[in-house]
């Protein structure tokens, strides 16, 4: 069944004008990461309770855990892809088969990945430098074997929002996540600290239920276990909500049991597609790794300021990365629409918007990166790490409106089905790029974390330079999908590339 049900909130991204609707497509996506972020946050707060041994429990933890859904996130681009594509080209019939077994592939992928995390967690705990028979490495290995137990149900609200996404609707998974997170802070404190000297419980004037309630259960808590049991949970009712919206043809997209039956050509474009793209997703995160063991060269001090300094850079350049992903449904689906002029449009609209908005947030964050940093350091140490973070802060913000224009044109080639393209210019500028400059600033030529922080600034200026000389060349706008329905051509002779697997533009 493949009819825009009654609760289609769907943004027409083919016709019209193309500034609005990017706005009215990113928004949403970059409040649902920041929502994200909130999932972090209230585990964070209330594991903290434990001590020192659960919070650094869950470093340990979210280091592979993350990891391994930024595999997942990069399949899930391949189900936006494919369902853009085919709604631009008017092959309505079509969404919904590739919607239905992209789930199926992702799920199925999903359990494989949980299983073996499952058996390998001890080992990847290890590797990562948490010490075994430590109060630390037990919190993190029954906080990351819970989650991968849970792995599907994760992996199935991503699938969800990349498939809705793709249809051009982006607030009914901000509405699914919004609750989910609401949920998770709800239930967090007492999945971890149970029914005994809850401090929730002291802030309403609570006590005698309280003590009522540990009287009739004897309920402790489960400490860090608790905090990934109270994730599956939301997790779990989001993503139930969001395949029942599809099921029912709620929400434009509609699926029936047939649609979910793997077939081997549709496999291939999933895999090919979104291999990629995981691999893409993933650089950044090794990146970041690679990039911390260098600054720790120049002593816990930078590496502390780093932290900061990269958290603070990773919540300024949210917006570019939401419409990045609102670049890849207008592209998607003008491409699919054979609009290849229009599609080339939107990259450039949203170069402009992102432009635009980076200018303020980086000279705000230039001009007060001393207090932004300080914000986040007290103790031993505070004044050091306060210095080092505010030259990090005030050097690297200088290139924010180059990584978020980096961030854009990576949109436009995802959403062309060129997800290879993207991959190669990820690799080339956060580890070709930034961990070599970072390298050559830092020890040969002595400059230290200041070098560092100079390399990073000038690595996101050459990967924007390297990737916007290739989108110029036009040779990314390749179509994923055979157009169809609606009968809508190519809106200039010759401008459309051949149609292939992957989106370039190899016959």
């Amino acid at each position: 069944m493949n009819s825009a049900g009654g609760s289609d909130r769907a943004v027409d991204v083919i016709d019209g004008g193309l500034i609005w609707p990017l706005i009215v497509l990113s928004i949403p996506i970059v409040v649902a990461n920041l929502l994200q972020v909130g999932y972090n946050l209230a585990d964070t707060f209330w594991v903290g309770r434990l001590g020192q041994e659960g919070v650094s429990a869950l470093s340990y933890a979210w280091a592979i855990i993350f990891l391994v859904i930024s595999a997942a996130i990069g399949f899930t681009v391949a189900g936006t892809v494919l369902v853009a594509q085919n709604k631009g080209a008017g092959n309505v019939d079509q969404v919904s088969r590739v919607a239905g077994q992209t789930i199926s592939f992702v799920l199925l992928f999903s359990i494989v990945v949980g299983v073996v995390g499952y058996l390998l967690s001890p080992s990847l705990l290890e590797l990562i430098g948490a010490e075994p028979g430590t109060t630390e490495y037990s919190y993190a290995l029954q906080y990351v074997r819970v989650e991968f137990l849970g792995m599907p149900l994760i992996f199935a609200f991503f699938i969800f929002q990349s498939l809705l996404q793709g249809w051009g609707d982006t607030r009914t998974p901000l509405y699914l996540m919004a609750g989910s997170v609401g949920l998770n802070v709800v239930i967090d404190p007492f999945f971890i600290l149970g029914f005994q000297d809850n401090v929730v419980f002291a802030w309403f004037g609570l006590e005698a239920l309280e003590a009522r309630l540990y009287e009739a259960t004897g309920f402790d808590g489960l400490a860090v276990m608790g905090a990934a049991i109270a994730t599956i949970i939301s997790r779990f009712l989001a993503a139930a909500v969001g395949m029942w919206l599809l099921l029912s043809d709620r929400v434009g997209i509609g699926l029936e049991p047939a649609d979910f039956v793997l077939e081997r050509e549709t496999v291939r474009s999933i895999v090919s597609i979104g291999a990629p793209a995981s691999v893409e997703v993933s650089t950044k995160a090794v990146s970041v790794t690679v990039m911390t063991a260098l600054v720790a060269i120049a002593g816990n001090e930078a590496v502390a300021a780093y932290g900061i300094g990269s958290r603070v850079t990773s919540v300024v350049v949210l917006p570019a990365l939401g419409l990045a992903r609102g670049v890849e449904t207008v592209v998607g689906q003008n491409l699919g629409a054979g609009q290849v002029t229009r599609a080339k449009r939107g990259v450039y609209a949203a170069v402009g918007l992102i432009t635009a908005s980076l200018l303020a947030f980086s000279a705000g964050v230039f001009v007060f990166a001393g207090p932004i940093v300080d914000l986040f350091v007290t103790g031993s140490g505070a004044e050091a790490v306060t210095a080092i973070g505010g030259e990090y802060l005030r050097i690297v913000s200088v290139s924010y409106v180059f990584l978020g224009v980096f961030y854009v044109v990576q949109g436009g080639f995802r959403g062309s089905g060129s997800t290879r393209t993207a991959m190669a210019f990820a690799f080339t500028g956060f580890l070709l790029f930034q961990v070599t400059f970072a390298y050559a600033f830092a020890v040969p030529m002595g400059l230290g974390a200041t070098g560092i922080w100079y390399a990073e600034a000038l690595a996101n200026v050459c990967m924007v330079t390297a990737a916007g000389l290739y989108f110029l060349r036009g040779t990314w706008v390749g179509s994923v999908v055979d157009a169809g329905g609606d009968g809508r051509s190519p809106d200039d002779a010759g401008d459309k590339a051949p149609v292939t697997i992957d989106g370039t533009d190899e016959p």
